[in-house]
């Protein structure tokens, strides 16, 4: 096609927004108005943001502590595995002293330049399951307290323990190196325990005979604690705070998991127990588990301490 006589093209001047200058051409716009944000809009989408930010970091948070607590039984149930192992081993009994079971749940930490070795000695490696993943870090708390062995004038053995609390955990200081801890084991089960209090499930010095127990689906044995064992009472008053601590009930007593702790119970089985459950436990023999502290002992709503009366009653 011929062009039109004396046609000439259309020329527009478009400025460069890089480099200033001005480019020519037969067609074109005006990119000096491209399209950009208002303020406004970008307060809309930042507030956009900020509002679905609020909306899913909760349930991100919720459901990342339910796979802490699904991780944490896990590592409950390869406790079972150790003591049933244990068990097998050694006729049928569990450790029969407070320190038998620190070696337990030791494992094969101990300080390889210390040359005795206590009686028992649990060699499965067990420093990947010794912390429940809601309680990995040790408190710091200077206190503590210190366990001993044979005679209390001339110990064979004294084991120095810091306090954990419901987000930390509990901690070997010494014999070295420290270990950390934040399951605590039902003292009942040991003789100490079971001496403390003049009963217990086993009158016998090698401590309790698995075997021969009944219901041991009832009988809890290592639990969520922030101290490495305690011997509960039916009448033993709920602690003021998660934050007291105690060698009762109390070290159990702790909101760890969305009103529960995690609980290996003496047939090796595994589940979650609601805090004021654990006044309804089987923890020996003579145990009142319809104590004052459960539905069927009369106890109301309102006895309970504020931060506990929001979970499930027993």
């Amino acid at each position: 096609m011929r062009k039109a006589k004396g046609f000439k093209p259309l020329e527009i001047n478009i400025p460069n927004q890089i480099s200033g200058e001005i480019l020519n051409g037969p067609v074109g716009r005006n990119l000096s108005h491209g399209a950009g944000f208002t303020l406004i809009e970008l307060l809309v989408v930042i507030s956009v943001i900020v509002l679905l930010m609020a909306i899913l970091l909760p349930v991100l948070q919720r459901v990342r502590n339910q796979a802490r607590a699904a991780v944490c039984q896990v590592n409950l149930k390869q406790w079972g595995t150790v003591l049933a192992l244990y068990v097998e081993d050694n006729q049928g009994y569990l450790p029969n002293r407070e320190t038998g079971w620190i070696w337990l749940l030791r494992g094969s930490a101990l300080s390889e330049d210390d040359p005795n070795k206590p009686d028992i000695y649990n060699k499965v490696q067990t420093e990947g399951i010794a912390c429940c993943p809601m309680a990995v870090k040790p408190s710091g708390f200077k206190g503590g307290g210190l366990l001993t062995e044979g005679d209390l004038s001339a110990p064979t053995w004294q084991v120095q323990v810091g306090w954990g609390s419901t987000f930390r955990a509990w901690e070997i200081r010494k014999p070295g190196p420290p270990f950390l801890c934040s399951y605590g084991f039902n003292r009942y089960l040991t003789q100490q325990g079971g001496h403390l209090l003049g009963r217990g499930f086993h009158p016998d010095l090698r401590g309790t005979d698995v075997f021969s127990l009944r219901r041991r689906g009832s009988i809890p044995t290592l639990l969520d604690s922030k101290w490495a064992g305690g011997a509960p009472r039916a009448h033993d008053r709920p602690p003021p705070s998660d934050r007291a601590g105690g060698t009762t009930m109390w070290c159990f007593t702790i909101n760890r998991h969305n009103g529960h702790v995690n609980s290996l119970f003496l047939d090796w089985s595994v589940r979650k127990v609601g805090i004021k459950e654990l006044w309804t436990l089987n923890w020996y023999r003579e145990f009142d588990t319809a104590g004052p502290w459960t539905k069927a002992g009369g106890v109301l709503p309102e006895d309970w301490p504020e931060w506990m009366r929001k979970f499930k009653d027993y």
